[in-house]
């Protein structure tokens, strides 16, 4: 990590508000400004990285609300994210690490195949036995916490149901590439769905390369900067043999990720170009807002709106959500107290500190129970499933939709 980096912090507390685990603390170990410090005493000498010292920074979410509120634009969990890379660098991985990050995530196939079980674990009805005798209660609490999360998963992946092109209705006015991503593809394929559709609608001829793999990101949580580096490299030769005006994302998380590969490849043109051409899906749709708002159907709704950490502080998309969803006829949109605080998911962060995980969940709740919306719309699938498990317990339940769900249950036929 650049030393400048780390003595551009003016400790000025303009990140404390908006830190979640500060906020939940007010420890100064557990804000951005007191793990920048940490960080800096480590690279002049004066502490050792020991497991207490790692421990305080591995609290991090990630989420980079400190980037968007500090005046210098210093970014501590990006900081952090590098720091561990670094500190990785050279020690090899773990039996699990090296099970999830190099022979799942990189294999397409291999993680289809790995979630099949789980898929007939649900159509089977067990899922409704073990939870209804408590099974889960005898294992690790970590299984229990992952159990829990997984919403109805559909009947088939969705990289089994697409098609490699989908041609534009219409005249085609420009061919975009689709970027699925790996938990978006599994869980989520009715959102994906939904996607191509809204794109096929607009004009778009949609390519999808079936051949692509993970963006990388869940490497570069765990400090695998190789296997990153090796995912972006995959993707970017994949890409290149497609003539794409743009690479579309309806992952947030991927989508954040996916921009930084110029960064990632320094010097590689190809990567650059890949990363400059990158947009979130609410990105395109609403570059055709006036042609939305003569297709869509009223829908009678009370939503609120949820910013996902990777779409609103990563790539600063705050307005193109909301402005879309107000497209709607009928739809009434209520904005939430601190739509743009992180929801606890953060990847994997919910299942290694649950602790944490939950109280900052429970203040996000809070937010949207005190909304009275009947509908939470947002773009990640962290957050979706996070959010999904939390607002189904509630009474009455709130239902939560990616926002092409929603667009695209209010589209008119063409």
């Amino acid at each position: 990590m650049e030393y400048v980096k780390l003595i551009n912090c003016m400790r000025c507390g303009m990140c404390l508000p908006h830190c979640p685990t500060y906020r939940e603390t007010f420890l100064e170990t557990a804000s951005p400004r007191g793990r920048v410090a940490l960080m800096r005493k480590i690279a002049e000498g004066e502490l050792e990285a020991s497991e207490r010292l790692l421990e305080y920074l591995s609290l991090c979410l990630d989420c980079q609300a400190c980037a968007t509120a500090c005046p210098c634009g210093v970014n501590a969990g990006e900081m952090v994210a590098e720091f561990k890379c670094e500190r990785h660098e050279g020690k090899g991985l773990s039996f699990m690490e090296e099970l999830v990050l190099r022979k799942l995530l990189p294999h397409p196939d291999r993680l289809e195949a790995a979630v099949a079980p789980l898929r007939a674990y649900q159509r089977s009805g067990l899922q409704k036995l073990v939870r209804s005798l408590g099974v889960l209660k005898m294992f690790p609490a970590p299984l229990g916490r992952m159990e829990g999360l997984f919403p109805a998963l559909p009947p088939q992946p969705l990289r089994r149901t697409i098609a490699e092109v989908t041609p534009a209705v219409g005249k085609e006015r420009g061919r975009v590439g689709f970027f699925l991503g790996c938990v978006m593809s599994l869980v989520f394929s009715g959102a994906s769905h939904a996607t191509v559709r809204l794109l096929s609608a607009l004009g778009y001829a949609v390519v999808t390369p079936k051949a692509q793999k993970c963006c990388g990101a869940p490497n570069m949580l765990a400090g695998d900067r190789e296997g990153l580096l090796e995912a972006a490299r995959f993707n970017v030769d994949l890409f290149a043999g497609h003539d794409l005006d743009f690479i579309v994302t309806d992952c947030g998380g991927c989508g954040a990720e996916l921009k930084k590969y110029g960064h990632h490849l320094a010097g590689d043109e190809r990567a650059a170009s890949f990363g400059e051409r990158v947009r979130d899906i609410s990105q395109i749709l609403a570059l055709h807002a006036d042609e939305l708002r003569e297709r869509l159907n009223p829908l009678s709704l009370k939503v609120t709106y949820h910013d996902p950490c990777h779409i609103a502080h990563c790539q600063g998309i705050r307005q193109e959500p909301r402005r879309l969803l107000k497209l709607v006829p009928g739809l009434d949109c209520r904005e939430m107290a601190e739509a743009d605080a992180c929801c606890g998911s953060a990847g994997t962060y919910n299942i290694e500190k649950p602790e944490m995980s939950d109280r900052v969940l429970r203040r996000k709740v809070v937010n949207i129970r005190a909304t009275g919306a009947e509908v939470l719309v947002t773009s990640n699938p962290g957050c979706l499933l996070q959010l999904k498990k939390a607002l189904a317990e509630e009474t009455p339940p709130v239902r939560v939709m990616h926002l092409t769900e929603l667009l695209h249950l209010s589209l008119a036929p063409s």
